[in-house]
């Protein structure tokens, strides 16, 4: 668990562990395939340089937001892991499975504004990281018409996250038109 007594370093490190045995065995679902790995350092590092690196638990939640979506841990193992703080701003960003891709995707749109400001710290990290990986190695089977649907849908997302912090907000709007931008060269 991370404590006031704990160095952030130490924290992150074990952070960074545990998330890359997670996700030992994944890969993006780009023409790539880069290490998962590859994915959560960038949503980490994209909040740490937002928050000026002041924000420890929202790093550290960016490098574990996926854990309890794509892998078998638990809200409870985070909790015991890395306190309660990060494992609720883990679980906030956490889509429910149970449910349709077109039910999680207006869940997301819908909760945005409610999020609390961590949560959308890391969300907003995690969008502008997927449209990068979407304009350098989009997923081999999806179309040019699905690709633009996904930039829409994570503009209306941030859209409910924005007035969290300029500099992802900013960020996110250079992947988003770049990334538009290299679809309508296709």
């Amino acid at each position: 668990m991370i404590s006031p007594s704990q160095p952030p370093l130490l924290a992150f490190t074990r952070a960074l562990e545990f998330a890359a045995h997670k996700h030992t065995d994944q890969r993006r679902k780009g023409l790539r395939a880069e290490p998962y790995i590859n994915h959560l350092a960038e949503v980490a590092h994209l909040v740490a340089e937002a928050t000026g690196g002041e924000d420890v638990e929202a790093v550290i939640a960016g490098l574990l937001h996926d854990t309890m979506e794509d892998t078998d841990t638990s809200r409870e193992e985070l909790e015991k892991m890395f306190g309660p703080t990060i494992a609720a701003i883990v679980s906030e960003v956490t889509d429910d499975k149970r449910l349709t891709r077109a039910e999680r995707k207006q869940r997301q749109i819908d909760t945005a504004p409610a999020a609390s400001p961590k949560a959308k710290l890391v969300k907003i990290a995690d969008k502008i990281s997927n449209l990068r990986s979407m304009k350098v190695s989009p997923p081999a089977n999806w179309s040019l018409s699905r690709r633009r649907e996904y930039f829409t849908w994570a503009a209306a997302v941030v859209e409910g996250l924005r007035g969290t912090n300029a500099t992802l907000e900013r960020l996110f709007d250079e992947a988003y038109h770049t990334g538009l931008a290299s679809l309508e060269e296709e």
